[in-house]
């Protein structure tokens, strides 16, 4: 008889042995299988890591600026004055439900990512809204100070903006890209992130709409051939911060939104205001002054890093720097010449908006002209007009002077005034230039064409003409063939057509010409001006009231003529500069025999020079409100259109939500819950509008929209 085994339960048998070692022998097996999957996926991750990680995270950070400039360590998150320290740590702030809005697949591009990509990247929204650091980033934020409507402020800096660090170019960036910006990086830098030490009394947020403005105008100004920094992604989130719109005492819950900014650098003439000494008009004084050998650090690295031509052809550092102040001057001059030639208007061309590079930063109040006015004033918060579109070119050269201020005793100032002398010229030069091509005038140049374009101005003033379509419409009229007298009188008569359909109606040069000033104040001003000069020069200017007066003049013109009489006074005046833009057109042609050759050219070059589509204002304004009801189509369209400013797209003509508030399926957002009042405001607002093309004169309701 067997005996009874101590180890095993009474009552064991057989058959649950047998069944036991069985089920021991696959429970190994199925570890062994568990453990050598496990090892194969570690093995995979290290030898395949890109496989399954964001492509955010195989971004390769080089973060130059922080190893060659002096930082500030602590990461105290109160606002604070930074001294000694070009750049401050910070920790961006994260958002409810972060959430793309848009992108832009060619400045993404930039930084060799693909948007689609992006977009399909769960963590995407999460890395570039600040809430989630990707490696190799290290946020900051650049200390720098400014002079604000002509006043040193003292200490600025990055209030909203979080510097992520500089990402090395990819290998196969095309040779003109880095000629543009030759020190092979990008900087990153979110706009929106929450605070820094620079945020002052405010939350370091920024909203949907300013967001959507800067994105979209951003990549805009960019394909309309004018140097700019560009935007990669805005993101939206259920973050809410509190705004008053237009300082009405009516404040409203406004979502937290976030640009991804990308530049060679973000450095701006304000950079190297922080060693002022105590400004003799406001008592303030940059944070580190004393601190000289900081600005020459700072010049170094701009020079060796952005103008390495200038760094190797130039031993002697004084000859170095005023070469570089040269060049800064050259491109300032380039680019607002090349803003004047497209009717864009920067708004705020304080010092600390006034990029290093030469390009356009910060879009705030922006504007393009539409209905032309040199006087145009595009920030309802400059009551003065010192940031207007005909003070724009004398506005960067002051700006040059306080940066030349900024740079003595590095750049000597006797020599900086020499190099600003050159500035109007060079400018006058980069204008006539691109003027010549808006006009078509490409084979020869001649002494009238200042008069010309002066003449043609005027005209647009006069009669109230959109300055986008104007420009657009000059195309169409030919070039004069000889000895056909008749056909020039027809060719007159439709270019007078088209270029009155871009005219102002009467009521629309009464409201353009209405004074800003109440007639008493403007009263009290000119007698002030004859009996007491010394308190008038306090409190206005006589340029000012000189616009006013002569406004009021223009007015009280029209309030005396009717629709028929302005309608043939336009007429007139359009003939006139026609027949001189004929006469000159035909010395164009002189000598050529191919007539037809010549034209098509000349059409070639004005259609890419003169867009069909610019940001107005009203559109920006339905992409907005399209967007605030949860609807993010339109952002994506109108920045479809933007991207090729200058062709003719079909389907694409006009917005194609109006009138259809409620996205369709799976195209509305989804997150959060849209507040009632904020979706009827939405529809109100739309409800009483007609659905525009985007390359139309601007509605009536336009003339409404206020941006401060």
């Amino acid at each position: 008889m067997r005996s009874l085994s101590l180890n095993r339960p009474i009552g064991f048998s057989w058959m649950t042995s047998l069944k036991l070692r069985l089920a021991r022998s696959n429970f190994l097996r199925s570890g062994i299988v568990v453990v050598v999957r496990y090892l194969s996926a570690v093995v995979m991750d290290d030898m395949g890591l890109a496989v399954s990680r964001s492509p955010l995270e195989r971004l390769e950070f080089d973060n130059v600026a922080l190893k060659k400039l002096p930082l500030d360590t602590s990461e105290d998150p109160g606002p604070r004055r930074v001294t000694g320290a070009c750049f401050s740590r910070v920790k961006p702030q994260p958002v409810v439900k972060p959430r793309f809005v848009a992108v832009s697949n060619d400045a993404l591009a930039l930084l060799g990512l693909n948007a689609m990509e992006v977009l399909n990247d769960p963590l995407g929204p999460e890395y570039l809204s600040g809430s989630k650091v990707m490696p190799g980033s290290e946020p900051a934020a650049h200390c720098y100070c400014g002079h604000q409507f002509g006043s040193f402020a003292g200490q600025l800096g990055d209030g909203a903006a979080c510097y992520l660090g500089e990402l090395k170019a990819p290998a196969d960036q095309c040779p003109e890209l880095l000629r543009e910006n030759p020190s092979g990086r990008w900087e990153i830098q979110v706009k929106g992130a929450g605070l820094t030490p620079y945020s002052r009394q405010a939350d370091g947020r920024k909203v949907l709409r300013s967001s959507i403005r800067e994105f979209l105008c951003s990549e805009a100004v960019f394909a309309l051939g004018v140097p700019t920094t560009r935007a990669g992604s805005l993101v939206t989130s259920d973050s809410k911060v509190v705004r008053d719109v237009y300082y009405s005492g009516n404040p409203r819950k406004e979502r937290c939104s976030v640009v991804l900014r990308i530049a060679p650098t973000f450095i701006r003439f304000g950079s190297f205001e922080i060693f002022k000494a105590t400004d003799e008009n406001t008592g303030r004084q940059g944070p580190s002054y004393g601190h000289d050998a900081i600005r020459g650090q700072m010049m170094d690295y701009v020079i060796e890093n952005f103008y390495p031509e200038i760094q190797q052809n130039h031993t002697n550092r004084v000859e170095r720097n005023v070469a570089f102040f040269r060049e800064v001057m050259l491109r300032t001059a380039r680019l607002v010449a090349q803003w004047q030639c497209v009717g864009f208007c920067h708004g705020v061309l304080n010092t600390d908006n006034m990029s290093i590079l030469g390009l356009t930063i910060d879009y705030g109040p922006y504007g393009f002209m539409d209905r032309f006015d040199p006087d145009y004033i595009c920030n309802a918060s400059d009551n003065s007009g010192r940031y207007s579109y005909q003070a724009q070119p004398a506005i960067c050269r002051w700006n040059l002077a306080r940066l030349a201020e900024a740079l003595d005793p590095e750049l000597p100032p006797g020599q900086a005034e020499a190099v600003l002398d050159e500035y109007l010229p060079l400018y006058n030069t980069f204008y006539l230039g691109n003027m010549r091509k808006k006009l078509g005038l490409l084979r020869r140049e001649e002494p009238e064409d200042e008069m010309l374009i002066t003449e043609l101005l005027q005209t647009m003033h006069n009669t109230g003409a959109d300055f986008t379509n104007t420009f657009r419409c000059l195309s169409q009229i030919p070039c004069p063939t000889e000895g056909d007298r008749e056909a020039g009188e027809g060719v007159i008569k439709m270019a007078k057509d088209l270029l009155l359909e871009q005219c102002a109606s009467l009521e629309e040069l009464k409201a353009a010409n209405k004074p800003s000033m109440d007639p008493r104040e403007l009263a009290m001003l000119l007698q002030l001006a004859q009996s007491n000069p010394s308190l008038f020069q306090m409190i206005s200017d006589r340029r000012t009231v000189a616009m006013q007066l002569e406004k009021l003049g223009r007015l009280k013109e029209l309030l005396e003529a009717d629709e028929v009489e302005v309608k043939a006074k336009h007429r007139e005046d359009w003939a006139t500069w026609i027949t001189s833009y004929r006469e000159r057109l035909a010395r164009e042609v002189e000598g050529h025999s191919d007539v037809q050759a010549l034209q098509e050219e000349r059409v070639k070059v004005m259609d890419g020079t003169n867009p069909r589509y610019v940001l107005r204002n009203y559109i920006a304004q339905n992409a907005i409100e399209a967007a605030e009801n949860g609807d993010f189509r339109e952002v994506q369209r109108v920045l479809k259109v933007l991207e090729k400013p200058f062709s003719t797209q079909p389907g694409l003509e006009q917005p194609s939500w109006l009138g259809r508030w409620g996205a369709a399926e799976g195209q509305r957002d989804e997150g959060g819950e849209e507040e009632e009042e904020e979706q009827q405001g939405a529809e109100a607002a739309a409800s009483s509008r007609m659905s525009v093309p985007y390359d139309s004169k601007p509605p009536v309701w336009a003339n409404e929209i206020c941006v401060t």
